[in-house]
């Protein structure tokens, strides 16, 4: 098949199986196509929130330094093929296309035989090792689609360092009802006689971190973000003192410290594991990182802000962004959500800095909700709220209600991102 059917053969699978935790079928999906996943090395990232931001610091500064590195990320928010890409080159149309095929007649003999089909993100994962074995990575970031014991990526077993971001509640219908519950799922990544990395927890989910650590021979290891000291911040960026040495990174957002330090403590272990890097290039990697979609100024008078806050843990974390850098501003929301997710405490955490709310939805997605569905949940908790059916139209009611020094914030799921950042370049002349 050619990429156009490859993707076709994609959107169908999505039809027939959901989401689906456990390792049974992708073990038997990987055991036909050879196991390439075991002639790779990983440094494997599980959480709720953080899990791109600390991978792209990684990859900018492993990259930087030399070395040929995977990412697999989930999603993508500008090209589908963004999800697996080495070096900054994402997987070509022919390649994924090949490995789709390849996969597709595995599929065949496991259905021939009774079994259950693979879903969705088992195939792009299958595909993804068979890319990062092709490409002959000496390092693969691979982030956990969903929870961490049970999800397709945990399928590896030469995990070089785990990372275990910020836990909260998230996914619960799927990982768990308490905050150790679901740390218990996220910290299923950890394996016995290896390394990991935390930030620091919230007390429930620390307490079962380091049980498990303890029962997997793993030293537990929490870079703490309370021992970077920031010098500078502002919308374009941020620059912190971390163990007596400057660092500067382009990425705004009150949290973003935290995922640098974290990243930062996750080099120091991999300096020790065989993969070193020099003072540079871990403070040129960390300047050059971009992540699309975590608080990105995208354009300017009146700013333009673009993040992916789509639970309550990431809204607690826009809240403080907006507290730092836009206080005391007139702000315009455009706010998208999916209907799985905790959308009202979204809404409750973060509608009173915000003077008029537009709701939209992601293009095309079954489980996003409709303009006016979000819009009468915000309206329980904020008078001024308008739902539109086209992305392009509520960005340019946006700008017409804001003036140069007021703020525009577009938020909720990654989703609609790619679709709402393309208007928003071309509203500004592409130059944005």
């Amino acid at each position: 098949m050619n990429y156009e059917e490859s993707r076709a053969y994609i959107r169908a699978a999505e039809l027939k199986k959901g989401i689906v935790l456990g390792l049974e079928n992708m073990r038997e999906l990987m055991r036909r196509l050879g196991d390439p996943q075991d002639e790779l090395k990983y440094v494997h990232v599980a959480g709720t929130n953080g899990k791109g931001s600390v991978i792209a610091y990684l990859y900018s500064a492993l990259s930087g330094a030399g070395y040929r590195v995977g990412r697999y990320i989930s999603p993508a928010v500008y090209s589908y093929r963004e999800r697996m890409e080495v070096n900054g080159e994402p997987v070509s149309r022919e390649k994924f296309a090949a490995y789709v095929t390849r996969i597709a007649e595995v599929i065949d003999e496991i259905v021939k035989e009774g079994k259950p089909h693979p879903s969705v993100f088992e195939i792009e994962t299958a595909a993804a090792f068979l890319y990062f074995r092709d490409e002959k990575c000496d390092l693969v970031l691979m982030e956990v689609g969903m929870g961490g014991d049970l999800d397709a990526t945990n399928i590896i077993s030469t995990t070089v360092l785990s990372i275990l971001v910020s836990i909260s509640m998230d996914h619960t219908a799927f990982l768990g009802n308490t905050l150790g519950e679901i740390a218990e799922k996220k910290a299923g990544i950890i394996k016995p006689n290896s390394h990991m990395v935390t930030v620091k927890q919230q007390p429930e989910a620390e307490a079962v971190i380091r049980r498990i650590c303890a029962e997997q021979n793993v030293p537990y290891e929490a870079a703490d973000q309370d021992s970077a000291e920031v010098l500078e911040a502002s919308i374009t960026g941020q620059t912190f003192l971390y163990k007596g040495e400057k660092y500067t990174i382009s990425l705004a957002g009150a949290y973003q410290k935290e995922n640098a330090v974290a990243a930062l403590r996750a080099l120091e272990i991999l300096n020790e594991q065989g993969y070193p890097t020099t003072l540079v290039q871990r403070q040129d990697g960390l300047k050059r990182t971009t992540w699309p979609g975590r608080f990105a100024l995208l354009g300017t008078e009146p700013d333009f802000v673009v993040d992916g806050a789509h639970n309550p843990a990431a809204a607690d974390m826009l809240a403080a962004s907006i507290e730092r850098y836009f206080k005391g501003k007139r702000i315009i929301y455009i706010m998208g959500m999916f209907r799985d997710k905790d959308y009202r405490k979204v809404i409750q955490k973060t509608e009173k800095y915000a003077d008029t709310i537009l709701t939209i939805a992601a293009p095309d997605n079954p489980r996003a909700l409709t303009p006016q569905e979000l819009a009468d949940a915000v309206r329980e908790f904020h008078s001024d709220v308008r739902p539109f059916d086209n992305i392009e139209a509520a960005v340019a009611e946006a700008y017409q209600l804001a003036g140069k020094e007021d703020v525009i914030i577009a938020f909720g799921s990654l989703a609609f991102l790619g679709d709402l950042t393309e208007i928003i370049r071309k509203h500004n002349g592409g130059n944005q």
